[in-house]
């Protein structure tokens, strides 16, 4: 049997034909869209005003030349003076893609908002709950916009840098109440432990190790 010197297609990595160069969609949506600001960033295109992600999305999804029907992934990433959202779009029906927006918004702005794009993608739905619960961005119009991994309650948001680790021996008041009202015993150690804690306005964080820890 004779073995093909065709080399074997990964399934995560885009086909070939699959490429639609950034270029190309940042010259039409300059184009048509005059007044909104891009900024090529590596492969991708940053639209400095983060009201118009909804705009841009919308236009990629309609346009007759990109069809950019599918929007694959919504993340989140902290750099410490603003916070960014990555979308990957495809099109399902002319098979090309992914083209890759990023919005991006300062972390003193309380809270950080951003354009839900659930109107334009369903599939934006959990994923910006994800971003919200993990990193604390607001998706204005989402239409059910909670924690997705994280209970109602939780304070903070696990994957920003700002993020303070709780001391997981400790508790505090409200932790306390919730054990109370599912009748769950607690030792009065912990209970006082906790009034302590609230006295002095002090949260049970967990304290950094000083040096790291051996390998």
């Amino acid at each position: 049997m004779l073995l093909s010197s065709r080399q074997p297609h990964h399934p995560r990595e885009p086909r070939p034909d699959m490429n639609l160069p950034v270029e190309t969609v940042q010259k039409e949506l300059e184009a048509r869209m005059p007044d909104v600001k891009l900024r090529k960033v590596r492969d991708s295109l940053l639209i400095e005003n983060s009201g118009d992600l909804s705009r841009v999305a919308l236009f990629l999804k309609e346009s007759p030349e990109f069809r950019l029907d599918y929007l694959s992934s919504v993340t989140g990433a902290d750099y410490l003076s603003y916070l960014e959202t990555v979308y990957h779009l495809y099109s399902v029906e002319k098979k090309q893609g992914p083209v890759v927006l990023r919005v991006r918004v300062p972390k003193t702005a309380v809270p950080s908002k951003v354009p839900s794009l659930v109107p334009v993608y369903r599939s934006a739905e959990l994923q910006e709950r994800e971003v919200y619960d993990l990193f604390g961005i607001f998706f204005e119009g989402h239409p059910d916009l909670r924690r997705l991994f994280m209970w109602e309650g939780f304070e903070g948001y696990p994957l920003r840098k700002d993020y303070e680790q709780e001391d997981t021996e400790t508790l505090e008041t409200a932790d306390i109440a919730w054990l109370d009202t599912h009748r769950i015993a607690v030792p009065n150690a912990l209970k006082e432990k906790a009034k302590e804690l609230q006295a002095a306005g002090k949260r049970a964080i967990a304290q950094k190790p000083e040096k790291p820890r051996p390998g």
